[in-house]
């Protein structure tokens, strides 16, 4: 069975987002890309900085609350019942939560042909990326670049490190193409 949803996880400026246009480029067909930073912009400005919803601490820590918690789940199963109706996805995520996240979206993407991939990226790098970007809170990359991966079972890692996202890309295409993937054990 070919693969329908690629889960990309990694920490902030990690270069996921890259990777995910280069495999939309890559990857035979359509293949959507949908991720958290989807969600965050979707949300009501009531949920965005409330401690109900989501949180960007000066720090770079990122917190979230029981209202957020509830509509993320409903948004992994969203995109979950897009991938069954036939359209493949690239999930662009980060799991806060490390192996409990993935767990989440293995409950929601359970049936589905899944291709688990860590994104990595050095926390020094990752945060250069970060300052020249502008658009994200100083600290998250540092705070997330381990933290995301805790506990996570990929099918492949890549690291952005001293790879482009187009190398990148290319890997994980390979992967999916092959169908190596297997289901993490929750």
């Amino acid at each position: 069975m070919s693969v329908q949803v690629i889960v990309l996880n990694g920490g902030s400026s990690a270069g996921k987002s890259s990777i995910a246009r280069h495999l939309q480029a890559l990857l035979p067909g359509v293949w959507l890309t949908l991720g958290t930073d989807t969600l965050v912009a979707a949300l009501p400005a009531s949920l965005r900085e409330s401690g109900d919803g989501i949180t960007f601490a000066a720090d770079g820590t990122v917190a979230t609350g029981e209202v957020f918690r509830r509509v993320d789940t409903a948004w992994s199963l969203g995109v979950a019942k897009i991938a069954r109706a036939g359209v493949p996805v690239i999930v662009d995520e980060v799991f806060l939560g490390g192996a409990a996240s993935q767990a989440r979206w293995q409950a929601a993407l359970a049936g589905l042909t899944v291709l688990w991939v860590g994104v990595q990226c050095d926390p020094e790098v990752a945060a250069a990326r970060e300052a020249a970007r502008g658009d994200r809170v100083t600290g998250m990359a540092r705070t997330q670049a381990a933290l995301v991966h805790r506990g996570v079972q990929y099918d492949l890692t890549v690291d952005t490190t001293g790879r482009d996202a187009l190398t990148c890309a290319h890997l994980i295409a390979a992967q999916a193409s092959a169908g190596a993937v297997s289901d993490p054990p929750v």
